[in-house]
């Protein structure tokens, strides 16, 4: 069995690193502060909805209400779980550290909370950001997640993502030199990538020696600059057998010590346009594990 699971999985599980590192389960709670995000100005990245929300908060509720919220729910199936809240929705160094500051300072007085992890990207860490970021790992398990989608910079450009490949590779240095557990995001299957695209964006990851990765599946979602692409160009989707594929081998390529956040993305089933076959994900979870042990293969075992 992979040493780094408890499910009988071939990679590297959160489930498996919490209750490695906290001795009990602990799950995180998605936090929305509507923080707005830099590159809207710019038309946003072509994927985007502008209506990314955690989605079982909601709106207009007091920051501690969504928390105690989900709390409960979480409760009714882990009853003896720990938290970490989540800044899930938009750039949330985007805002003012002083705005964020009394909000995680009370998160962190609540009961079961043994951590914070905060979304952002890389072209939104200033030096007072970083400075309360390093600040803040000296008090608790801080999380980073930060989008990349491709190591492609041409895609990058495409996507309207407002950032570079350099601009990525210098916000992890300096989370990295802080000491800071960074989590990359990427999306598998942007328009006109090839597998090789894909296959080089996680061996780019693995190279700055992230802690954790978020991979996820390209879908299309109404009313979104990406809909009028594909109406228009018609380029390509990845089937789910494609989509397995790709990501079994991507596995392969990334150390063994890199945890697994996230193995295929939760489109909105109202705002789907394509591929249906996301909204059966744990037919597609089955398979890859199911591909994984009839190959015999597992995470890091080509690195």
């Amino acid at each position: 069995m992979f040493k780094y699971t408890l499910d009988n999985k071939r990679y590297h599980t959160l489930n498996y690193f919490f209750k490695t590192k906290f001795g009990q389960k602990t799950v995180k709670i998605p936090i929305d502060i509507n923080s707005p995000c830099p590159n809207q100005q710019n038309g946003g990245c072509i994927f985007c909805s502008n209506r990314s929300k955690a989605a079982i908060i909601i709106d207009n509720q007091n920051i501690i209400e969504q928390f105690h919220q989900t709390q409960k729910n979480y409760e009714k199936k882990w009853p003896n779980s720990l938290y970490i809240p989540y800044f899930q929705s938009g750039t949330n160094t985007n805002l003012p550290v002083e705005a964020i500051k009394p909000i995680i300072d009370t998160l962190l007085t609540e009961p079961k909370v043994v951590g914070i992890s905060i979304a952002t990207r890389p072209d939104c860490l200033s030096k007072s950001w970083l400075d309360y970021l390093n600040e803040l790992n000296q008090k608790t398990f801080l999380t980073i997640e930060i989008g990349l989608q491709s190591a492609n910079d041409k895609t990058l450009q495409l996507i309207n993502r407002g950032h570079d490949v350099n601009t990525f590779t210098e916000a992890i240095h300096k989370l990295k030199a802080r000491n800071i557990f960074t989590v990359a995001h990427i999306i598998n299957g942007l328009p006109y990538e090839k597998k090789e695209d894909m296959l080089h964006t996680v061996k780019y990851l693995n190279s700055l020696q992230i802690n954790g990765i978020k991979i996820h599946m390209l879908y299309i979602s109404k009313n979104t600059p990406l809909e009028k692409l594909y109406i228009k160009e018609q380029f390509p989707i990845l089937s789910k057998e494609e989509y397995i594929n790709i990501v079994c081998e991507q596995l392969t390529l990334l150390n063994e010590k890199i945890v697994i956040e996230r193995i295929t993305g939760d489109p909105v089933i109202d705002e789907l346009i394509t591929p249906t076959w996301l909204l059966k994900k744990f037919c597609v979870l089955n398979d890859i594990d199911k591909q994984m042990k009839e190959q015999n293969i597992y995470q890091g075992m080509n690195v």
